[in-house]
């Protein structure tokens, strides 16, 4: 997000599509919220309440290594300011050999795992269904997590109401979410290219990387693990940011166990992590 307000929307269409979410959810009837305190899945969440009321509905966080500390933390915010019920439980990816061995469909193992707990927390609690914040946006992008989902019957509330992520953030602001304009924040283990063993070190590395980013002022970047080489993509202000700070960068980032940090030239984009890039490295010739 640029900082200058949601993308215009057709008034009428957003009206239609969140007439149709409504229905959706009063179709479900009592559900469980899968809940990572992203744009999407605390707006989905605001909106059980509203249209469902507290006793319908119940937000359920999967935590686990790959969860970053900072979004757990915007979720728990949201949750005891919205006032939606919630539950942490824990999940188990990381005991996944599939999963750590990191191939093209890693996602599909970790939100097996995840649907397979929220799964029995609807069971267990007598809620009807089990819903992800999946939007209209996903339907084209590379998603095994959506096969996995529809493996376990989780409904997509907003992807069936044809809600994108530009309407999700109107609709958010509107309400006063304070994660309308939050930057898209997935797992940690999606900054390891395919076919690089997740381990508990890697992610720590890149969330730590990521916190020193993060406390220099960048918002929307990430932090991509090659092994012994951290690679930066970051928006065209904060490419600037990082290049004028690039030695002390360098310095923090080297000190958490990367030997080489480079700055990517084409700059921060979704689906970027396999991509061959032009490179310049901090601190140095590339």
């Amino acid at each position: 997000m640029d900082g200058g307000g949601p993308t215009p929307v057709d008034e009428a269409v957003l009206a239609r599509k969140r007439a149709a979410l409504q229905a959706i959810l009063c179709e479900c009837g009592t559900v469980v919220v899968g809940y990572s305190g992203g744009v999407d899945s605390v707006f989905l969440a605001k909106a059980a309440l509203d249209d469902l009321g507290a006793g319908a509905v119940l937000a359920v966080t999967g935590r686990s290594e790959s969860y970053p500390e900072v979004q757990r933390q915007t979720a728990l915010e949201c949750v005891r300011r919205l006032g939606i019920p919630h539950l942490e439980i824990d999940t188990y990816e990381m005991g996944d050999a599939a999963y750590l061995a990191n191939p093209s469909n890693r996602c599909y193992f970790c939100k097996t795992e995840l649907w397979d707990r929220l799964g029995a927390v609807a069971r267990e609690r007598g809620f009807h269904a089990v819903l992800d914040g999946s939007n209209a946006d996903d339907a084209g992008d590379w998603r095994p997590g959506l096969r996995a989902a529809r493996e376990h019957r989780v409904r997509s509330p907003l992807l069936e109401a044809g809600l994108t992520k530009a309407e999700i953030r109107v609709l958010s602001r509107r309400l006063g979410l304070p994660t309308w304009d939050q930057p898209a924040a997935p797992c940690l283990s999606s900054r390891l290219p395919y076919g690089l063993p997740v381990t508990v070190e890697r992610l720590r590395q890149v969330e730590r990387a990521e916190e020193l980013l993060r406390a220099r002022g960048l918002r929307e970047f990430r932090v991509r693990h090659h092994g012994d080489v951290a690679r930066i993509e970051a928006g065209p202000v904060e490419t600037a940011r990082v290049l004028h700070e690039a030695g002390a960068i360098a310095r923090e980032l080297s000190a958490l166990g990367f030997q080489r940090v480079l700055l990517d030239a084409e700059g921060y984009r979704r689906g970027a992590l396999n991509e061959g890039l032009g490179l310049v490295r901090l601190g140095g010739a590339a």
